[in-house]
């Protein structure tokens, strides 16, 4: 089984950035790809980006490309979100999750492989 914790969620001014960490129980972490997805009120959740088990691959949403970035340490068994030139829009909860294959990732739904629970993330205009 495989438990993600995300952290680093708050209130941010546009312009400002924020760090996302997703911290990872289990062996399989380093095997595993990655992703973050969020989730604005009233709208379905939607891929952000993610990242292949060695690092060496990641896939971003048009909306967020030169602005976020994802990056994993597997000796801490941990994902991070590093979020730039934050807008507005970009408010919402943020998930973390997990997959086998990292070429289905962006299409993951909440019944397949392993999510957080969520972190909030409020950006002010």
């Amino acid at each position: 089984q495989v438990q993600l914790v995300e952290s680093g969620g708050g209130l941010v001014q546009a312009g400002g950035s924020l760090r996302l960490s997703c911290a990872t129980s289990g062996r399989t972490f380093s095997i595993l790809a990655m992703g973050w997805f969020r989730q604005a009120p009233g709208k379905e959740r939607q891929f952000v980006a993610a990242i292949n088990w060695s690092g060496g691959s990641t896939n971003y949403a048009d909306s967020v490309k030169g602005r976020f970035t994802i990056s994993r340490d597997n000796g801490k068994n941990t994902v991070y979100l590093q979020m730039n030139t934050l807008k507005p829009e970009d408010t919402a909860v943020y998930y973390c999750a997990a997959d086998r294959q990292f070429s289905s990732i962006a299409t993951m739904t909440s019944k397949d492989g392993y999510w957080g629970q969520g972190t909030q993330v409020t950006v002010s205009s």
